[in-house]
């Protein structure tokens, strides 16, 4: 598929996130105009799993952050699917974990449900029962400090996924962590996926874990970014990384990366 093209023939769901020739300019420190993203265009499905995967400073970030409405496009169109809004049922997980060190993992993962008048013991019990299944149980009342990089990470999965997000953004969550947990973590959100349908929209520079997670995988140019070559991925979940077809992809993503793509 051409950058920029949009193919809506193979998808049925409603369409959950639009993005046609999306662009935003920064001014750099010294008063130099910087163009982090020129003429982006994609569609997100309600239920899609889709990996942005391009270098450090291609806009990645940029684009979750206008997404979730923490800044606004220069140009071009964005629009969320109905009903959508963030703080509401949108969630967003950022690459460095954001718990109150404050506050006790229940505490953090409930926060959320506290804002919107759930009561005490309700809320207590959701958060329990979702650092249960992100593998916390037994670390309710640990506080942040307590806690290894990857437990950290999975109690702000908690805590995103409390309010029932109806889009999920995540931005290089595994990023700070070890290759084992990393490919733990990577499964635990695939379940999660799995199970709850949310839709996931997920920034990486990793190839193997755009390849690992997503329905699709859309790869950005260097600055500015936008959408240089987009990748269905087909392979059976839970995905293995031993096989042709795994390796297949991996080299075709690597080379478009590299403009080598044919």
């Amino acid at each position: 598929m051409a950058a920029g093209e949009i193919d809506n023939s193979a998808r049925e769901m409603p369409i959950a996130l639009e993005l046609r020739k999306v662009g935003k300019t920064f001014r750099s420190d010294t008063g130099a105009e910087v163009r982090a993203l020129e003429n982006v265009s994609f569609l997100v499905h309600q239920g899609d799993f889709v990996t942005l995967v391009g270098a450090t400073g291609c806009g990645k970030t940029t684009l979750l952050n206008l997404i979730a409405g923490l800044d606004t496009a220069d140009d071009g169109h964005l629009q969320l699917g109905p009903g959508l809004r963030f703080g509401d049922n949108i969630a967003y997980v950022f690459q460095h974990y954001t718990l109150f060190p404050w506050r006790t993992a229940v505490s953090n993962v409930s926060f959320g449900l506290k804002m919107r008048g759930v009561p005490l013991r309700q809320r207590q019990t959701g958060a329990a029962e979702l650092l249960n299944r992100v593998g916390l149980k037994g670390f309710e009342d640990a506080y942040p400090h307590e806690l290894s990089g990857g437990m950290r990470q999975r109690a702000a999965i908690a805590q995103a996924l409390a309010i029932e997000p109806k889009l999920l953004l995540m931005d290089e969550p595994f990023g700070a962590v070890d290759d084992s947990t990393r490919t733990e973590l990577q499964q635990m959100l695939t379940d999660l996926w799995q199970e709850n349908q949310t839709t996931v929209v997920f920034v990486t520079h990793n190839i193997d874990e755009a390849i690992v997670l997503g329905n699709r995988v859309l790869v950005f140019s260097e600055r500015p970014g936008r959408v240089s070559c987009e990748f269905d991925i087909s392979l059976p979940r839970p995905r293995n990384r031993v096989t042709r077809e795994f390796t297949d992809l991996f080299i075709r993503i690597r080379k478009s990366l590299s403009g080598q793509l044919d």
